[in-house]
């Protein structure tokens, strides 16, 4: 999953991009409201954690501009701004949630889970295939209720395959899902962390297919 924070802080913003990366995010950052507007253009986003306070153009402008244009990349509105009337406004100009500056960490990425797991699957925590579950709160994968041990680029690998299952994912969608725009990931990595996952899930019926020249598809094969 990949999430932009957009944030003029640059501690702030190195904090929540480290603290988030370690939860196995793809984390890319925006300094001021017109780079945001500019990045949210490409539409690979599954999250954006929005400051209001923005140089050059205003976070709530930055909203505006992307509701206006039909995004529909979840926001999450995370500013010092503590007047009832600033979170009204981000609500109604189309925010998903609204968090005031000093924040519990703990609790921001809950609500990152939240927002996530709501615009991708509807509200639901768990996504399965056979008898492999993945937990989307808990990020971690089981097979008839063992935790698989994965790293954390294993879990984002299996959780982009788990969202589209029985469909095709290339290695461009898996590497955008990954990775940060300052980060070089190859394909020949892509093709060891399959490997891996292969190995890994096989006991769980759940089977991830090759489709030569096109990428890879989930699908359960209780058979197998």
């Amino acid at each position: 999953m990949r999430i932009l924070i957009v944030e003029d802080d640059p501690t702030l913003a190195d904090g929540l991009m480290r603290s988030l990366g370690q939860s196995g995010y793809a984390v890319d950052c925006a300094a001021n409201g017109e780079r945001a507007h500019a990045m949210l253009k490409d539409d690979v986003y599954d999250l954006a954690i929005l400051d209001l306070g923005l140089p050059k153009i205003d976070g709530l402008e930055v909203l505006r501009r992307l509701r206006q244009r039909g995004g529909t990349v979840p926001v999450l509105i995370l500013t010092a701004r503590e007047g009832v009337e600033s979170r009204v406004q981000g609500l109604d100009l189309g925010a998903d949630d609204y968090l005031t500056k000093p924040f519990n960490l703990v609790e921001l990425e809950a609500r990152v889970r939240a927002l996530i797991r709501r615009g991708q699957m509807g509200g639901s925590t768990s996504l399965s295939c056979g008898a492999l579950v993945f937990d989307t709160a808990g990020r971690r994968a089981t097979v008839a209720g063992q935790s698989i041990e994965l790293s954390a680029r294993e879990l984002g690998v299996l959780e982009i395959l788990m969202l589209r299952q029985g469909k095709v994912v290339n290695k461009e969608q898996i590497m955008e899902a990954l990775c940060s725009w300052d980060e070089d990931l190859g394909e020949n990595a892509i093709e060891v962390y399959i490997h891996r996952l292969r190995k890994k899930i096989e006991v769980s019926g759940a089977h991830i297919r090759t489709i030569r020249g096109l990428g890879y598809l989930l699908e359960n094969k209780p058979n197998a």
